[in-house]
């Protein structure tokens, strides 16, 4: 888009302003581009907002940049500074809550219904998350524990950790869900080992481990279906 003298959106034709836009046409008729200068408000002295959007989703990976890029690295872009960062980091994470939300508790029938309900949250995450579902005896979803962060190994997912949600909810059976930050969802040795160690601690406390997930960009193994449980 060309640049224009007053480096304001509202130098922009009526028509072309991305708040009017979204008033005649609706929120879902703008472009990322749009929806991020709705966001960020003003420019600087060299760029309108819109133009200031557009060079942060040139970066690589556009959208997913803006979902990656930590508070401190955002804020230190040309025209963002603290306060417009912390607007573009919050919308973000309203939006991954909202992905997240569900109604009512999910019925949980296969592993593709498990990884659904975390991916879009911990498909972008820098470091290796580990978390429980939990799930009542029809397999609905009684609740999602925080367990550890950091890189999977015996000491870092203790089956004392990993199982204190799940016993304090009396629940019937748990998934193992963590993700892979790399984007490549195979297991490793070490995942299968802590996997076997869980699953036998579960027997002991009378709670079945259904399945472990690993989760990568958009993909997921279930090792129960690799038959590695």
């Amino acid at each position: 888009m060309a640049r224009y003298q007053g480096r304001t959106i509202k130098d922009l034709p009526e028509d072309l302003r991305p708040r009017e836009r979204m008033l005649a046409f609706g929120a879902q008729a703008l472009s990322n581009a749009e929806l991020l200068a709705i966001l960020l408000r003003t420019g600087n002295p060299q760029e309108t907002a819109l133009e200031v959007a557009q060079r942060l989703l040139s970066q690589p990976g556009g959208l997913r940049y803006l979902a990656e890029v930590s508070l401190e690295e955002l804020k230190a872009q040309k025209g963002i500074g603290l306060a417009k960062a912390a607007q573009i980091k919050a919308a973000i994470e309203l939006g991954r809550r909202l992905a997240a939300f569900r109604p009512e508790r999910p019925l949980i029938k296969r592993p593709a219904d498990a990884a659904c309900l975390l991916m879009d949250e911990m498909r972008y995450l820098d470091r290796e998350h580990f978390r429980t579902i939990s799930l009542n005896t029809k397999n609905r979803v009684l609740a999602i524990d925080n367990v550890a962060v950091g890189s999977l190994n015996s000491s870092y997912v203790h089956p004392r950790e990993v199982f204190k949600g799940p016993v304090r909810r009396s629940a019937a059976a748990v998934i193992l869900v963590h993700n892979h930050p790399s984007g490549d969802p195979a297991p490793s040795l070490e995942d299968i080992q802590v996997t076997r160690r869980l699953v036998e601690a579960g027997k002991v406390l009378g709670i079945e481990v259904l399945d472990h997930l690993i989760l990568g960009d958009g993909s997921f193994v279930s090792m129960k279906e690799k038959g590695l449980l």
